[in-house]
């Protein structure tokens, strides 16, 4: 039986998603490359300055990953998920560290 195998790497080549699957392969990489483009906007406008770049990191992948609901948000509409504890416990959270207003 022949098994083929995507392998997705980030633009340092760091092995970040291992699948079978090619649409699931094809998606992440999107998500990969939009973080990056999200994080060299935050980073050349100084955003966020002293944020360790692990933390940029998770934040942008966070972002583009849940870009249709960011893009709601922006338009003034709230996201599309359903806002009921309920359900949001039952889902798997994403690592993202909580950001502290500065002041």
């Amino acid at each position: 039986m022949i098994e083929i195998e995507y392998i997705v790497r980030d633009s340092k080549g760091v092995e970040r998603l291992r699948t079978t699957d090619k649409k699931e392969a094809d998606a992440y990489d999107r998500i990969l490359e939009n973080a990056e483009r999200l994080a060299d906007l935050l980073r050349a406008d100084q955003v966020l300055p002293n944020l360790p770049e692990t933390d940029l990191e998770e934040l942008t992948i966070y972002l583009a990953r849940n870009a249709r609901d960011v893009e709601r948000v922006l338009k003034g509409k709230a996201p599309e998920r359903e806002a009921s504890t309920a359900s949001a416990s039952s889902e798997k959270p994403d690592k993202v560290t909580p950001l502290k207003a500065a002041g």
